[in-house]
Protein backbone atom coordinates (compact mmCIF):
# COMPACT_ATOMS: atom_id res chain seq x y z
CA UNK A 1 0.00 0.00 0.00
CA UNK A 2 2.67 2.26 -1.06
CA UNK A 3 0.74 4.72 -2.68
CA UNK A 4 -1.45 6.04 0.05
CA UNK A 5 1.40 6.34 2.29
CA UNK A 6 3.48 8.94 0.09
CA UNK A 7 0.32 11.23 -0.24
CA UNK A 8 0.33 14.21 2.75
CA UNK A 9 -1.85 13.01 5.42
CA UNK A 10 -3.58 16.07 5.44
CA UNK A 11 -5.59 15.77 1.94
CA UNK A 12 -6.07 12.01 3.18
CA UNK A 13 -7.45 12.42 6.71
CA UNK A 14 -11.20 13.50 5.49
CA UNK A 15 -11.82 11.15 2.96
CA UNK A 16 -10.75 8.35 5.66
CA UNK A 17 -12.42 9.08 8.25
CA UNK A 18 -15.72 9.12 6.01
CA UNK A 19 -14.93 5.92 4.43
CA UNK A 20 -14.31 4.67 7.97
CA UNK A 21 -17.32 5.82 9.83
CA UNK A 22 -19.02 4.62 6.78
CA UNK A 23 -17.76 0.97 7.49
CA UNK A 24 -18.62 0.83 10.79
CA UNK A 25 -22.22 2.42 10.84
CA UNK A 26 -22.79 -0.61 7.55
CA UNK A 27 -21.08 -3.15 9.90
CA UNK A 28 -23.64 -2.03 12.57
CA UNK A 29 -26.38 -1.84 10.39
CA UNK A 30 -25.96 -5.25 8.12
CA UNK A 31 -23.32 -7.19 9.73
CA UNK A 32 -19.62 -7.81 7.54
CA UNK A 33 -22.12 -10.07 4.60
CA UNK A 34 -23.27 -6.12 4.23
CA UNK A 35 -19.69 -4.90 3.76
CA UNK A 36 -18.41 -4.57 0.29
CA UNK A 37 -16.16 -1.80 -1.33
CA UNK A 38 -19.07 -1.07 -4.26
CA UNK A 39 -21.48 -0.90 -1.30
CA UNK A 40 -19.19 1.35 0.81
CA UNK A 41 -18.25 3.28 -2.63
CA UNK A 42 -21.94 4.44 -2.89
CA UNK A 43 -22.06 5.24 0.85
CA UNK A 44 -19.53 7.76 0.35
CA UNK A 45 -19.46 8.63 -2.81
CA UNK A 46 -16.67 7.13 -4.22
CA UNK A 47 -15.49 4.02 -6.29
CA UNK A 48 -14.75 0.78 -5.15
CA UNK A 49 -11.38 1.57 -6.98
CA UNK A 50 -10.97 4.93 -4.90
CA UNK A 51 -11.59 3.10 -1.87
CA UNK A 52 -8.66 0.47 -2.64
CA UNK A 53 -6.14 3.52 -3.43
CA UNK A 54 -6.52 4.52 0.19
CA UNK A 55 -6.37 1.03 1.81
CA UNK A 56 -5.12 -1.75 -0.56
CA UNK A 57 -6.92 -4.04 0.66
CA UNK A 58 -10.14 -5.29 2.58
CA UNK A 59 -8.13 -6.56 5.53
CA UNK A 60 -6.47 -3.17 5.57
CA UNK A 61 -9.71 -1.74 5.26
CA UNK A 62 -11.36 -3.49 8.49
CA UNK A 63 -8.14 -3.45 10.48
CA UNK A 64 -8.24 0.53 10.01
CA UNK A 65 -11.49 0.52 10.52
CA UNK A 66 -11.26 -1.21 14.20
CA UNK A 67 -8.17 1.28 14.73
CA UNK A 68 -10.81 4.07 14.43
CA UNK A 69 -13.45 2.41 16.27
CA UNK A 70 -10.85 1.60 19.08
CA UNK A 71 -10.04 5.49 19.11
CA UNK A 72 -13.65 6.36 19.94
CA UNK A 73 -13.83 4.04 22.22
CA UNK A 74 -10.58 4.41 24.34
CA UNK A 75 -11.55 8.74 25.03
CA UNK A 76 -14.80 6.85 26.64
CA UNK A 77 -12.24 4.45 28.50
CA UNK A 78 -10.11 7.55 29.43
CA UNK A 79 -12.89 9.51 30.69
CA UNK A 80 -13.87 6.62 32.77
CA UNK A 81 -10.74 5.57 34.39
CA UNK A 82 -10.26 9.27 34.93
CA UNK A 83 -13.59 9.70 37.27
CA UNK A 84 -12.73 10.34 41.02
CA UNK A 85 -14.79 7.17 42.76
CA UNK A 86 -12.67 4.47 43.92
CA UNK A 87 -10.85 1.74 41.77
CA UNK A 88 -13.17 -0.88 41.44
CA UNK A 89 -16.01 1.39 40.54
CA UNK A 90 -13.57 2.25 37.80
CA UNK A 91 -12.89 -1.65 36.80
CA UNK A 92 -16.11 -2.07 36.77
CA UNK A 93 -17.01 0.60 33.86
CA UNK A 94 -13.45 -0.55 31.86
CA UNK A 95 -15.19 -4.19 32.34
CA UNK A 96 -18.72 -2.81 31.01
CA UNK A 97 -16.92 -0.68 28.58
CA UNK A 98 -15.18 -3.91 27.09
CA UNK A 99 -18.02 -6.37 26.54
CA UNK A 100 -20.12 -6.04 23.42
CA UNK A 101 -23.86 -4.98 23.85
CA UNK A 102 -25.11 -8.17 22.67
CA UNK A 103 -25.55 -10.31 19.77
CA UNK A 104 -24.08 -8.71 16.19
CA UNK A 105 -22.16 -5.78 18.30
CA UNK A 106 -20.52 -4.17 15.77
CA UNK A 107 -17.26 -3.69 17.22
CA UNK A 108 -16.85 -7.06 18.58
CA UNK A 109 -17.79 -8.53 15.12
CA UNK A 110 -15.33 -6.31 13.61
CA UNK A 111 -12.72 -7.53 16.63
CA UNK A 112 -13.66 -11.27 15.71
CA UNK A 113 -13.26 -11.21 11.90
CA UNK A 114 -9.75 -9.38 12.09
CA UNK A 115 -8.35 -11.87 14.66
CA UNK A 116 -9.25 -14.40 12.03
CA UNK A 117 -7.72 -12.75 9.18
CA UNK A 118 -4.59 -12.31 11.79
CA UNK A 119 -3.93 -16.08 10.62
CA UNK A 120 -2.41 -15.27 7.06
CA UNK A 121 -1.70 -11.53 7.83
CA UNK A 122 1.64 -9.93 7.60
CA UNK A 123 3.91 -9.43 10.81
CA UNK A 124 3.38 -5.73 10.89
CA UNK A 125 -0.70 -6.24 10.97
CA UNK A 126 -0.46 -8.42 13.51
CA UNK A 127 1.53 -5.46 15.75
CA UNK A 128 -0.99 -3.19 14.84
CA UNK A 129 -3.72 -5.39 16.04
CA UNK A 130 -1.47 -6.16 18.86
CA UNK A 131 -1.47 -2.43 20.16
CA UNK A 132 -4.77 -2.11 20.30
CA UNK A 133 -5.60 -4.66 22.45
CA UNK A 134 -2.44 -3.70 24.62
CA UNK A 135 -4.16 -0.58 25.08
CA UNK A 136 -7.05 -2.42 27.06
CA UNK A 137 -4.03 -4.63 28.83
CA UNK A 138 -2.49 -1.56 30.13
CA UNK A 139 -5.42 0.52 32.13
CA UNK A 140 -5.84 -2.77 33.15
CA UNK A 141 -2.81 -3.43 34.63
CA UNK A 142 -2.59 0.31 36.24
CA UNK A 143 -5.77 -0.75 38.09
CA UNK A 144 -4.53 -3.68 39.40
CA UNK A 145 -1.71 -2.09 40.50
CA UNK A 146 -3.20 0.97 42.10
CA UNK A 147 -6.30 -1.13 44.05
CA UNK A 148 -3.60 -3.46 44.91
CA UNK A 149 -1.34 -0.49 46.48
CA UNK A 150 -4.07 1.29 48.27
CA UNK A 151 -5.36 -1.78 50.44
CA UNK A 152 -8.60 -2.69 47.77
CA UNK A 153 -7.07 -5.65 45.93
CA UNK A 154 -5.06 -8.57 46.62
CA UNK A 155 -1.43 -7.86 46.09
CA UNK A 156 -0.83 -10.27 42.97
CA UNK A 157 0.89 -10.22 39.68
CA UNK A 158 -1.22 -7.42 37.83
CA UNK A 159 0.43 -8.39 34.37
CA UNK A 160 -0.48 -12.13 34.67
CA UNK A 161 -3.59 -11.56 36.40
CA UNK A 162 -4.78 -8.70 33.67
CA UNK A 163 -3.83 -11.44 30.70
CA UNK A 164 -6.20 -13.96 32.83
CA UNK A 165 -9.22 -11.16 33.10
CA UNK A 166 -9.05 -10.30 29.71
CA UNK A 167 -9.06 -14.03 28.62
CA UNK A 168 -12.45 -14.42 30.88
CA UNK A 169 -13.90 -11.47 28.85
CA UNK A 170 -13.12 -12.31 25.37
CA UNK A 171 -14.67 -15.63 25.93
CA UNK A 172 -17.82 -13.91 27.49
CA UNK A 173 -17.77 -11.44 24.68
CA UNK A 174 -17.26 -14.10 22.03
CA UNK A 175 -20.52 -15.74 23.59
CA UNK A 176 -22.18 -12.50 23.58
CA UNK A 177 -21.55 -11.32 19.98
CA UNK A 178 -22.49 -14.78 18.48
CA UNK A 179 -25.67 -15.17 20.70
CA UNK A 180 -24.96 -18.12 22.47
CA UNK A 181 -28.07 -19.32 23.47
CA UNK A 182 -28.59 -18.85 27.44
CA UNK A 183 -25.56 -16.21 27.32
CA UNK A 184 -27.01 -12.21 28.22
CA UNK A 185 -24.94 -9.06 29.27
CA UNK A 186 -26.81 -9.06 32.94
CA UNK A 187 -25.53 -12.43 33.48
CA UNK A 188 -22.31 -12.54 32.27
CA UNK A 189 -21.55 -9.02 34.23
CA UNK A 190 -22.80 -11.15 37.69
CA UNK A 191 -20.09 -13.90 36.28
CA UNK A 192 -17.30 -11.36 35.89
CA UNK A 193 -17.73 -9.43 39.28
CA UNK A 194 -17.63 -12.48 40.74
CA UNK A 195 -14.67 -13.83 39.46
CA UNK A 196 -13.04 -10.29 40.60
CA UNK A 197 -14.56 -10.36 44.42
CA UNK A 198 -13.30 -13.56 44.68
CA UNK A 199 -9.65 -12.97 42.74
CA UNK A 200 -9.46 -9.32 44.14
CA UNK A 201 -10.67 -9.24 47.61
CA UNK A 202 -7.81 -9.45 50.16
CA UNK A 203 -7.80 -12.70 52.66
Amino acid sequence: MSGPDRRPRRRLNQPREQVLAAAMATIAARGLAGLTMAGLGREVGMSSGHILYYFGTKDELLLQTLGWSEEQLGADRRAALARRVPVRERLDALVDLYLPDGPGDPRWTLWLEVWNRTRTADDAARERQLDLELAWHRDLVALLVEGASDGTFRTADAERLATRIRALLDGFATHLVVGLPGTDLAAVRAQVAEFLDETLTPA
